[in-house]
């Protein structure tokens, strides 16, 4: 099969879904529609997150050939090019818990546009926190093997300087029963063995931030110096209503250790705002906590229920328009700490890589540089700051009249 040039083109319209909120799952509704009205001859497939939770609700949309689980998404090749016996709302869907096997397509080059490709060594989840579904769609915590994750990052360093690390639960690679390495020996190794310029850890559980990890972050000039960990909330009686493994204290320890050790570093954490039974007392704890710590930037997300999990029917639930003004003080307090954090900058050099989005390029510590000039993609050098944008860093001109 050729690519085709966008889906009104298409003979065949691969979605995959996401679930982690009902925004999620209408976005994906909302896209089989425009897909089937705009190009009614396609044969659509919807894979991922939804389709493994909901096969019968997608099967049911217009227009829907096959929905396949992540159970089942290594035999999509072989469904869609099976051209016998075809009928609307086919589904794939078996039990997730039943594979044991890391089982993902190698990857060659970055997607689209990207000049950052995004390797996922990682699958599934072994927590059981209170409001997330995705153990339920993403199955039990398996790993890329490491003599695999080295091939993969060898090959995508001769093209790419930097390569991102990802997954489900990626702080807990190599934890399955037999396997003595853990992610920081996991990552020695690419070091080691490979040519890689510089390597990103995309998201790390708080209590997987070991001081090993740490300081081989800190010691190393080609890991990114970006620490993201999520913390959900700052409130102890919620964290344990979400049945996080870890207290304030403790996360307070690990980024204050990043920070210490890793002066420049971006700090990130994604925040959930009202969760049910939070009150306006354990908000402020949170608002507090996060105020006292070193972050950078924030992802915050608004509480969604999601079938099945015990939050979507604890009591309690919050009122939407006091989840909505909760996030809103949340984005306002993230945007303060990442303007004081860009302002130390200025008059600085920073190591980016360019993006290829014309005069854009990323740093090291996770902020946008826009260039004088445009750049080719894919090009690790050292930029001076001149001054801040809206969202980021300018590149310093000596040409520019202020």
């Amino acid at each position: 099969m050729d690519a085709a040039e966008s889906w009104g083109h298409a003979d065949l319209v691969v979605l995959n879904s996401c679930t982690v909120t009902s925004a999620a799952d209408e976005d994906l509704r909302h896209t089989v529609r425009r897909v089937h009205r705009e190009n009614p001859d396609a044969r659509i497939l919807v894979t991922g997150c939804y389709a493994q939770r909901a096969p019968e609700e997608i099967a049911a949309l217009p227009g829907v050939e096959w929905v396949v689980g992540n159970s089942d998404k290594t035999h999509i090749p072989d469904l869609v090019a099976d051209e016998l016996g075809h009928f609307h709302g086919q589904i794939h869907v078996h039990d997730i818990f039943a594979q044991h096997q890391f089982l993902s397509a190698p990857v060659e080059d970055a997607a689209g546009d990207r000049a950052r490709p995004n390797l996922k060594i990682q699958d599934g989840c072994n927590n059981r926190c209170s409001f997330c579904v995705i153990p339920f769609v993403r199955g039990r915590s398996r790993s890329m093997p490491a003599d695999q994750v080295i091939e993969q990052v060898r090959g995508l360093s001769r093209n790419y300087r930097e390569v991102v690390l990802s997954g489900v639960n990626l702080g807990r690679w190599g934890r399955e029963p037999g396997s003595t390495m853990r992610l920081v020996g996991l990552v020695k190794r690419m070091l080691d063995e490979t040519p890689v310029e510089r390597l990103r850890l995309s998201s790390v559980e708080p209590m997987d931030f070991s001081d090993e990890l740490l300081g081989l972050m800190a010691e190393s000039g080609r890991i990114a110096k970006h620490v993201h960990a999520p913390l959900q909330s700052g409130a102890d009686t919620v964290l344990r209503r979400m049945h996080r493994k870890y207290r304030p204290r403790h996360y307070a320890d690990r980024v204050q250790k990043a920070r210490a050790w890793m002066p420049d570093a971006a700090v990130g954490a994604d925040v959930m705002v009202g969760f049910p039974g939070e009150t306006d007392a354990e908000f402020e704890e949170t608002f507090q906590f996060i105020d006292s710590l070193p972050f950078t930037y924030l992802h915050v997300f608004t509480y969604s229920a999601r079938p099945g999990t015990p939050a979507a029917t604890a009591p309690g639930q919050v009122p939407m328009p006091i989840r909505k003004e909760r996030n809103r003080r949340l984005r306002e307090l993230a945007e303060r700490k990442n303007l004081a954090f860009r302002k130390r900058f200025n008059g600085e050099t920073l190591s980016v890589v360019t993006l290829g989005q014309g005069k854009m390029a990323l740093s090291s510590n996770y902020l946008k540089v826009e260039l004088v000039r445009e750049s080719h993609d894919n090009v690790l050098r050292d930029v001076r700051i001149g001054g801040l944008t809206d969202q980021g860093l300018r590149e310093f001109d000596p040409l520019r009249v202020l």
